[in-house]
C-alpha cells in the first residue's frame, strides 16, 4: 500500500481536485478576473492549512473560496466607493458599453434568485450549480446535514413558487 501523501505532492494532489469544481463555483458567482483571484487565495489557504483539509476537500475548498469571495466583494464595494468619490472631483471622459445581456430564461433564473433570501439562493446555487449534496452543503456552510437539507427543501419550495408568479407575470 502507498505512503500517504505528504507535503507539496499532496498540495499538487488536493490542488489539482479541487481546482475545477471552486473554478465553477466561482465563476457562477462573479467576473472570471476576481474568481481567478479568489482561486488563487483559496490554494493559498490550502497551503498554509494542510492539516485542516478533509477527506474528502472539495465541500472544505468551496467554504474557504465563500469567504474569500465575501472578502473580495468587500474589497470591491471599498473600491467603488472610492471610485464613486474620485468620479465627483474628475468625472471619466469615456462610457463603457454595456455588455451583451444574459438569455431570457438565466434572465428569469437570476431575477427569481434575486428575489429569494440569500441564504436560498445559495443553498440553491450550491445544490444546482456545484452540484453538491445535503452532507456536502452543509460543510459549505458549517451547519449540520439535517439542517442543510431541510433549508434546501424549504428554499427549493420558494423557488419554485416564485418562479411560477414570474412566469406568470405576477411579482410580490
Amino acid at each position: 500500500m502507498p505512503a500517504p501523501l505528504a507535503g507539496p505532492d499532496r498540495f499538487a494532489a488536493v490542488a489539482a481536485a479541487v481546482a475545477d469544481p471552486v473554478r465553477r463555483y466561482l465563476w457562477r458567482r462573479t467576473d472570471e478576473a476576481t474568481a481567478d483571484d479568489v482561486l488563487a487565495a483559496t490554494l493559498s489557504v490550502l497551503w498554509r492549512r494542510p492539516d485542516d483539509i478533509p477527506d474528502d476537500p472539495v465541500p472544505w475548498a468551496i467554504g474557504v473560496a465563500r469567504l474569500q469571495l465575501q472578502n473580495a466583494r468587500r474589497t470591491q464595494r471599498r473600491q467603488v466607493l472610492l471610485a464613486q468619490r474620485i468620479a465627483v472631483v474628475d468625472p471619466p471622459q469615456v462610457q463603457v458599453d454595456a455588455e451583451q445581456g444574459p438569455s431570457e430564461s438565466d434572465e428569469t433564473v437570476r431575477l427569481v434568485l434575486a428575489r429569494l433570501r440569500e441564504s436560498d439562493a445559495e443553498l440553491l446555487r450550491l445544490w444546482a450549480w456545484e452540484e453538491l449534496d445535503s452532507r456536502a452543503i452543509a460543510e459549505v456552510l458549517g451547519i449540520t446535514a439535517n439542517a442543510a437539507s431541510i433549508r434546501l427543501h424549504r428554499a427549493r419550495r420558494r423557488f419554485a413558487e416564485l418562479f411560477e408568479q414570474t412566469r406568470a407575470g405576477g411579482s410580490r
